[in-house]
């Protein structure tokens, strides 16, 4: 039985969208009077749980700004690179009011009457989320505001400070998770974050920071970016040594990593650091089936699928002609996790009995992706899956990362990370000499920046990819290790050789036809059928631009499929930040621009 998630929610304040006098100076609108209210265990209890903000399955569909999808969606990322963003068009980011509800709380927590040790444990959660809170802000504008405290009336030096230096902020933030990693009680209620969940947290934002000044010279801040690499080893070090988790393996390669993204309880997997339950009896719902498979709004990029390897471990982009193989061959002799993430030739789709055919359409690649979707038509299944906040896998892939980014990794400790995901996968061991000896080409010209252990560094890249793709951490990659470039290719997909008949199940069997655009689509019962009476699928292919339903590369001559006109743009170093909103600029002058903005 899954375990009761008991969260208990406070209205604090309204939202807060604009950094001015009359927004952080106010009490807040409902009041919580610190000398009624902080006095004891429960009433800190009460106000940090009501803090609780986690990621839940809509996290699938948040790919979109990466590398790793073709999207329909107006995401972000797509406007900047058209050309056409600044600082009035580009106005998300800049709220303030969870900060105030965090300050709020670490300024009144003292009053209560309990043990240090029960104030340092829920300082270390509100810590916690208020770096949180501050990594997400500088991930998106570096230099911010730093807030300790609740502003109030007159603070005028403070409502109009400017922004303060990213070194600041982040040692802040590392501050904030430091305490809060050695003040955070291990047991806690499940679905809330305990103390490794706050080391998760503390890796994760000491490999970003220390990656992104590692390879962003436009922070002047190189020297630095070790000190935050060997914080990220250290820690993920420290959680592997708890011996309190292990990879979810029960040696069927073929589904093991599938079960972390399809299961109803998640509470007793070894691999889960932190869950975000969901229970239908317990009115905790969430059912996502309906955007994450199909043509809703993304869909996998081939490259994505292309970095996959082979099952004996070789690179499927060694292949002769590899971007010219089908899509049925494709899936042959892949890493396992491939089939568990997208939908393969011979998958069938719940009620249906037979294979489900790839559906096309302009603007998509052809692939679909399963991760994230449950293959069933049970309400209480759909509605009722678990999602994984934090995995294991990151803890391995952070340690893996951090010590190959300081230079100091060796393979007793590869094998201690990479290769647990591997083995899990089917896949064979990477072997430090062998990568650096044979790195990958393709890689090398995706990521000309990386200069020394090049080989491991970059399959630990792709391990990363593949082990997280769909969960929301590729765009964050891209940035850290200035990467944007990756972005400015439109994202292509399957591969036809021009008009004709197809088979996209894997029996041999034709299931559509590419007619020319000019055609028209016969009526049903003029269809042509295939060998098993089936009617074929048409669709009317041509050049992107025209009114085509399929859009091929060298339109009826063949190719990838291709899903976007518009060209792309990744200028650097400006396109790794964003502005701060012009109507904030106006209303605090010492907010001034970076970058370019």
């Amino acid at each position: 039985m899954k375990k009761n998630i008991y969260i208990a929610f406070i209205v604090l304040i309204g939202s807060l969208t604009a950094c001015k006098k009359g927004d952080l100076d106010r009490f807040p609108q409902t009041q919580i009077a610190p000398n009624i209210f902080f006095n004891t265990e429960e009433d800190l209890s009460l106000y940090v749980n009501g803090l609780l903000s986690q990621p839940d399955r809509d996290s699938y569909l948040n790919d979109q700004s990466s590398d790793n999808v073709a999207t329909t969606a107006a995401v972000e990322v797509k406007s900047v690179m058209g050309g056409n963003a600044n600082a009035q068009n580009i106005t998300s980011g800049w709220t303030w009011g969870r900060l105030r509800n965090i300050n709020y709380f670490l300024e009144n927590y003292n009053k209560a009457k309990v043990s240090a040790e029960v104030k340092n444990h829920y300082v270390g959660l509100a810590r916690y989320y208020r770096a949180e809170f501050y990594l997400d802000k500088v991930k998106r504008f570096s230099d911010v505001p730093w807030y300790s405290n609740t502003l109030n009336p007159g603070d005028d030096d403070k409502l109009l400070k400017a922004r303060d230096s990213r070194a600041l902020v982040m040692d802040s933030v590392m501050a904030d998770l430091d305490f809060a990693y050695k003040n955070t009680r291990e047991k806690v209620l499940s679905g809330t974050p305990g103390k490794w969940s706050v080391a998760t947290l503390y890796a994760r934002a000491a490999l970003y920071e220390g990656t992104y000044r590692k390879y962003h010279d436009e922070l002047n801040l190189k020297s630095t970016a070790n000190t935050f690499l060997e914080t990220a080893a250290r820690v993920a070090g420290e959680i592997m040594a708890s011996n309190k988790f292990s990879i979810y393996n029960t040696n069927k390669p073929e589904q093991d990593y599938a079960a972390l993204f399809g299961s109803p309880d998640l509470s007793t997997n070894p691999e889960i650091i932190l869950v975000n339950a969901f229970d239908m009896s317990k009115n905790r719902s969430q059912n996502v089936n309906g955007v994450v498979f199909g043509d809703y709004e993304q869909a996998p990029a081939k490259d994505l699928i292309q970095s996959y390897l082979m099952k004996d471990g070789s690179r499927f982009t060694d292949l002769p002609d590899y971007n010219k193989i089908s899509f049925v061959k494709e899936f042959e002799n892949r890493d396992a996790r491939l089939m568990q993430t997208m939908a393969y030739p011979g998958w069938i789709r719940v009620p249906d009995t037979k294979p489900y055919i790839q559906s096309l359409n302009k603007n998509f690649t052809g692939y679909h992706q399963l991760k994230g979707y449950v293959n069933s038509i049970d309400q209480s299944i759909l509605n009722g899956v678990d999602f994984p906040v934090y995995r294991y896998a990151e803890v391995l892939l952070t340690y893996a990362e951090a010590l190959a980014e300081l230079g100091t990794l060796n393979q007793a400790q590869l094998d201690q990370s990479v290769n647990l995901l591997r083995k899990r996968a089917g896949q064979p061991n990477l072997n430090m000499g062998a990568a650096n000896a044979n790195p990958d080409p393709l890689m090398i010209q995706q990521f000309q920046n990386v200069n020394s252990n090049v080989g491991v560094i970059l399959e630990i890249r792709r391990e990363r990819r593949i082990e997280f793709a769909f969960e929301n951490t590729r765009y964050d990659d891209i940035m850290r290790w200035k990467a944007g470039k990756l972005l400015a290719k439109s994202p292509e997909g399957m591969y036809f050789q021009g008009l004709g008949k197809y088979d996209l199940t894997g029996d041999g069997i034709e299931d559509i036809i590419l007619i020319d655009r000019s055609m028209t689509v016969p009526a049903e019962d003029k269809k042509e059928s295939n060998s098993l009476g089936v009617k074929l699928m048409y669709y009317r292919t041509g050049a992107i631009g025209t009114d085509a339903t399929v859009y091929l590369k060298n339109g009826t001559a063949g190719g990838l499929i291709v899903t976007e006109s518009v060209p792309r743009n990744f200028e650097e170093p400006k396109y790794y930040y964003r502005p701060v909103p012009q109507q904030q600029v106006l209303l605090n002058p010492n907010l001034k621009q970076i970058f370019g903005w």
